[in-house]
């Protein structure tokens, strides 16, 4: 009796260790709102919409220019000595010249540059929203975890005091060495079961930490139903309008059209206008200097403006047919995300009263194992049943939390 005694104690101290250092991480995190701020403000996504939006903004404003691109210049130097008649004939030219706008052309291109600006902005919605609820998914991981963490070491604690009276037991001679081995088997499944737990928390809470850049986890069970019910957009038709992802289908549409727009104003070459000067050396030439203007005009082409309009006509299309789907996808994901949030709140209710009433079985099964009138693998089974029970419960009050977030995030909101 006195050699079994104390692997028992030595075990539970072992895990005991490790479990104290996930207690102290298990301290109120900040909100979810926070949370969501930490991993905005490191997403190396929103730092390259940034930089797009910012070219995109530059390049409307540099279609406000009087020209359609920087000047030309051009020289000529022409002479007779490479003929070997060196009688002095000198020709200087040189000149500069600018290409104009089409038609519309200039402004086309500005509304072109302005609604690519306009649609990564949505794109920037998107990202916060896709980040919001990977920090939510991450968070209720983590959270899951250290439920499991908690319930397993409930779970270890009673299989060994069991175990330690099992083996009080078989060593009195009051019961038969199979239940004691029984109990000691319960005991270790139970440990290993804790180790796994802490594995799995330790993972969870180490995905969190990339994502936030903080060894944090959010605090999910501030929010629940009742935020729900003061969401600004009830109509299923003003959360699909108000979702990023149809608003930016939407932008990449209107883009499209201004792109549209612009192959059409686009169907020649730019032409060029400006001035020439020339300066010549001529034996007996009653004039030396000319100043004049030269012009180009590039004539259309079928070879050159088809593709370009095939092009723009593609562009329309596709970006037609992704709003399309984008609302599909939308609605479609607004009926899941309700029909969730009714489903965890029915298992929120019904597991959390299953874990009641799993553990007073399990706690009047304990007795009467102790008082000769259960066995003890009954006794176990109804522990275990008990701790799987509590378990799904703890799972159905954070999904439950989950469901009501991401019930806010599909309004609009980021609680």
């Amino acid at each position: 009796m006195n050699r079994a005694i104390p692997p028992i104690v030595s075990i539970a101290m072992a895990c005991a260790l490790p479990w104290m250092a996930l207690a102290q991480d298990a301290r109120p995190g900040p909100s979810f709102h926070e949370a969501v701020g930490m991993a905005w403000a490191i997403d190396p996504v929103r730092t390259e919409l940034q930089v797009g939006h910012h070219s995109a903004r530059a390049r409307a404003s540099a279609a406000g220019s009087w020209f359609a691109g920087g000047p030309t210049l051009s020289g000529e130097y022409m002479d007779d000595h490479m003929l070997g008649s060196n009688e002095g004939y000198t020709t200087y030219q040189g000149g500069v010249s600018v290409p104009l706008w089409l038609p519309g052309q200039g402004s086309a291109t500005k509304q072109v540059a302005s609604a690519e600006a306009a649609s990564i902005d949505e794109q920037l919605n998107v990202e916060h929203m896709a980040l919001s609820i990977r920090v939510l998914d991450a968070g209720a991981a983590a959270l899951i975890a250290r439920s499991r963490v908690d319930v397993a070491r409930t779970l270890y604690d009673a299989t060994a005091r069991m175990a330690a009276s099992a083996t009080r037991a078989v060593q009195g001679g009051e019961l038969a060495a199979t239940d004691g081995q029984v109990a000691q088997a319960a005991m270790e499944n139970a440990r290993d079961e804790l180790a796994l737990a802490q594995e799995e928390a330790q993972n969870a809470t180490t995905a969190l930490e990339v994502l936030l850049g903080r060894p944090v986890v959010p605090d999910l069970s501030r929010y629940g139903g009742g935020d729900v019910t003061q969401a600004r957009f009830v109509s299923p038709r003003d959360m699909e309008d108000n979702d990023p992802r149809i608003k930016v289908a939407h932008r990449n549409v209107e883009a499209a059209e201004a792109n549209m727009k612009l192959a059409r104003r686009s169907f020649m070459p730019n032409p060029e206008i400006g001035v020439d000067a020339i300066h010549e050396k001529q034996y007996g030439s009653p004039w030396d200097d000319r100043v004049g203007v030269n012009f180009s005009i590039p004539l259309p082409s079928e070879v050159r403006n088809t593709p370009i309009m095939s092009e723009a006509r593609n562009r329309l299309a596709t970006a037609t047919s992704q709003e399309t789907q984008a609302r599909r996808m939308v609605h479609l994901e607004m009926m899941r995300v309700r029909e969730r949030l009714i489903a965890a709140t029915t298992a929120r209710q019904a597991t959390r009263s299953a874990a009641e009433n799993m553990e007073k079985r399990a706690q009047a099964q304990e007795r009467a194992w102790r008082v000769g009138e259960a066995g003890v693998d009954t006794a176990l089974a109804a522990r275990q049943a008990a701790a799987n029970t509590r378990l799904a419960s703890a799972r159905a009050e954070v999904e439950w939390h989950v469901a009501s977030i991401r019930m806010l995030i599909a309004t609009g909101v980021v609680p």
